[in-house]
């Protein structure tokens, strides 16, 4: 009987092509900790259905080359909202909301006693 596994596509940039990783939970037969162990597998993906993220499952089949040993069986659970380029406006003008520049704030004028202080001070840090 033929291996079915699955996974979740990690790459689908080659033409008909798609990476799957499969991530399996295994136990440490002495210290019985449970560690993670991941693997890639190349499946065939005849009509470029499976998408970057989307978790697939997987059957064995004949060679189809040298790496590919799988083709996708099924699509079960389809990835996030994608970028598509139809949804790209740009030639469309957005309403900026016109920022009014800030009101000058008048000087306070000096008064002596003020200048006089900080006369002091610089005086005093000089020495």
């Amino acid at each position: 009987m033929a291996k079915l596994l699955t996974g979740k596509v990690t790459s689908d940039r080659m033409p008909k092509t798609i990476v799957i990783t499969v991530t399996e939970r295994k136990t440490h037969p002495i210290y019985k900790k449970q560690y993670s162990v991941n693997t890639k597998f190349m499946a065939h993906d005849e009509k470029d259905e499976a998408k970057l993220g989307d978790v697939v499952s997987i059957v064995e089949t004949r060679p189809v080359s040298a790496r590919k040993r799988f083709k996708l069986n099924q699509v079960l659970e389809r990835s996030g909202a994608r970028f598509e380029e139809a949804d790209a406006v740009a030639d469309v003008e957005l309403e900026v909301e016109k920022v009014k520049p800030a009101e000058k704030v008048a000087a306070k004028p000096k008064t002596e006693a003020t200048a006089k202080a900080k006369k002091e001070d610089n005086d005093s840090a000089g020495n």
